[in-house]
């Protein structure tokens, strides 16, 4: 089996998955008890947390953990606005994940002004564009760093210029569950990450709150993440993220020279056969692990089922809207339509993926390509 589909998720780490065994199995006290061996436990959480928070240069103090990049989104969008007086306007890019864009809507019904600021052929935010949304009212932006579907990155770092100098109370949020560990930090107000997109198990994540930042908990209850997010703590889950950060801190330069090989080498493979295109930036300017390539005359979910039968694992786009019908939104702000859209495909990497893996795709997908166009021919 060739697995392309690491956005989505990711295989759990061995070290990783050693760490929740062990938290599970010999260090499963809850970190609230006050015995010893539990206030031990508190202890390696808070080092998890310092491990953690130092990789988006943030103090301990300023990361909570959260069950996904999801909650961490909704905290972050929901709790900060809670905390503000009146509604307002919010910008969002056109581009988001479900949890972002999803979110939007809500505040819409409940009054928000919100506005979606457009992005180019790429997927990447216009900044001139985004300019002239930002207003007096302006209370909270939201942009990805990395986009989930094309692997467009985009310049936070002078997005979040533009806001303070043209709106220095608006908040910037960041969704950093495709970019956490892969790209360099940004300057934001809050960054949401997720463990299992970096090889720690489904069910962690973590929100970086600036200093400052007011923000109201999200969930109520025994007042754990020093109030803002109740909830006994996953200690294994946060422990195997832990774990995770740590060695990819350790590889980050390797683990992203791999992945961009096995990106580029599938996409020289690819382009070399008839009626394909790119969507996304050039291969040397966007995420090292994310290609989406179009194969005109070829439906993407029928393509995706072909070379699944074969043991090629890939995407049509993200995970929590795969089994949403109708035209694709990301695409759809990208400019990307009719049979274009129809035969996308998004491949995701790994360095657990090998150039030999892209070389034995790319054969997958010319076979298959070529029956489905003969097929559909007929």
């Amino acid at each position: 089996m060739i697995y392309f589909d690491n956005s989505a998720t990711t295989a759990v780490l061995p070290e990783a998955a050693e760490a929740a065994r062990k938290y599970m199995l010999e260090r499963y006290y809850n970190p609230a008890a006050a015995y010893a061996p539990a206030v031990q436990l508190e202890r390696d959480v808070s080092a998890a947390r310092a491990n953690i928070a130092s990789k988006l240069n943030a103090d301990p103090a300023e990361l909570i953990f959260t069950s996904c990049g999801t909650e961490s989104n909704n905290t972050a969008i929901f709790g900060s606005l809670k905390a503000m007086h009146g509604s307002g306007r919010v910008i969002i890019s056109a581009v988001e994940h479900p949890s972002v864009y999803e979110a939007a809507t809500d505040l819409k019904e409940r009054g928000y002004d919100v506005r979606l600021a457009p992005v180019d052929g790429t997927g990447k935010v216009l900044a001139k564009e985004l300019a002239e949304l930002l207003t007096p009212d302006t209370r909270l932006v939201s942009i990805m760093h990395v986009n989930n579907e094309s692997g467009a990155i985009n310049d936070i770092d002078a997005i979040y210029s533009l806001i303070k100098k043209t709106v220095p109370d608006a908040l910037l949020h960041v969704d950093g569950v495709q970019a956490f560990m892969k790209e360099p930090h940004v300057r934001c107000d809050m960054y949401s990450v997720s463990g299992h997109k970096l090889h720690a198990p489904k069910g962690v994540g973590a929100l970086f709150i600036k200093k400052g930042v007011r923000v109201k908990p999200y969930l109520l209850g025994g007042g754990q993440e020093s109030g803002m997010r109740s909830g006994t703590t996953n200690a294994p889950a946060i422990m195997a993220f832990s774990a995770a950060v740590t060695d990819y801190s350790e590889h980050r330069a390797e683990y992203r020279d791999s992945m961009l090989a096995v990106k580029k080498r599938l996409y020289g493979n690819l382009m070399r056969l008839r009626d394909v295109r790119l969507n996304g930036p050039d291969p040397d300017h966007g995420a090292a692990h994310i290609l989406n390539v179009s194969f005109l005359g070829v439906r993407g979910e029928v393509l995706l089922n072909a070379l699944s039968e074969k043991g090629l694992l890939v995407s049509t786009g993200s995970a929590c809207a795969a089994h949403k019908r109708g035209r694709n939104r990301i695409l759809n702000a990208m400019g990307i339509l009719g049979e274009r859209q129809d035969g996308a495909i998004r491949f995701s990497f790994s360095h657990y993926n090998t150039v030999a893996e892209a070389d034995a795709a790319a054969q997958m997908i010319e076979d298959q390509v070529g029956i489905l166009r003969r097929f559909r021919r007929r």
